[in-house]
């Protein structure tokens, strides 16, 4: 169900819990309430009401940060590999595909006539294959530092989580964008999605093993919040 309050459009979840929930969530702002099955449609109005004033600093926070341009993958643009910044050379290649860093320049060869869909997808293939790398060898080293496990991970490109932790199958997700950011901030993610093992929400419990395990988390997380992010198409435009 959508209700729109104020020209804000807000989902709403009806699920088995005792309280409303509000959540402006990243990467446009979009609001979700979650709510009790036995809550009627105007309560939850009025509850949407009363959180005006902070949805509509949330949302203008996300608008406002930084964000990458629609990428051409043509030369002259900027690329990020671990935090440090390249610039993009595009040479025609009809035999392979390939992407190498050269000193500052990051070169990417294709087919003359590949389309911009074609080339994201070939570089998000090699930030993938960066990532694994890095995974391979930092989530080894935090696990043994926190005594968790998960049984399995897997990467995917994501616009809305830095990374994700299923709990019943200890299986924790990474998104490729982490690629592009410094290698911190894949331990950071790392060390807070296997903390989710113990609490599943962002608690006292939570909070108390992430300062055990990362004492300067929340350096690192204003970190990697703070770096330009790719860009996406929004979902919609707030009114005037």
């Amino acid at each position: 169900m959508r209700i729109i309050i104020s020209g804000i459009p807000i989902d709403v979840q009806k699920k088995n819990i005792k309280n409303m929930h509000l959540q402006v969530k990243p990467p446009d702002g979009h609001v979700v309430i979650s709510a009790p099955l036995s809550v009627d449609d105007k309560a939850i109005e009025a509850y949407a009401r009363t959180q005006l004033g902070f949805v509509k600093r949330a949302i203008a926070q996300f608008q406002n940060q930084p964000r990458a341009s629609k990428r051409q993958y043509v030369s002259g643009e900027t690329m990020y590999i671990w935090g440090k910044q390249y610039y993009l050379i595009f040479k025609v290649d009809n035999q392979k595909n390939s992407l190498e860093i050269h000193n500052q320049n990051v070169i990417l060869c294709m087919r003359a006539d590949s389309t911009v869909k074609n080339r994201e997808a070939f570089v998000r293939e090699e930030y993938r294959k960066l990532l694994k790398k890095e995974i391979e060898k930092h989530l080894p080293k935090w696990e043994q530092r926190t005594g968790l496990r998960c049984d399995s991970w897997m990467t995917k490109y994501m616009v809305t989580k830095w990374g994700t932790c299923n709990i019943d199958k200890k299986r924790l997700w990474f998104n490729l964008q982490l690629a592009q950011k410094p290698i911190e901030c894949l331990d950071y993610i790392i060390v807070h999605e296997l903390t989710h093992l113990i609490s599943k929400k962002h608690d006292a419990t939570f909070i108390a093993h992430m300062d055990r395990y990362m004492p300067n988390w929340r350096e690192v997380r204003k970190e990697l919040n703070d770096c330009r992010i790719d860009y996406y198409e929004p979902h919609y435009m707030m009114d005037e």
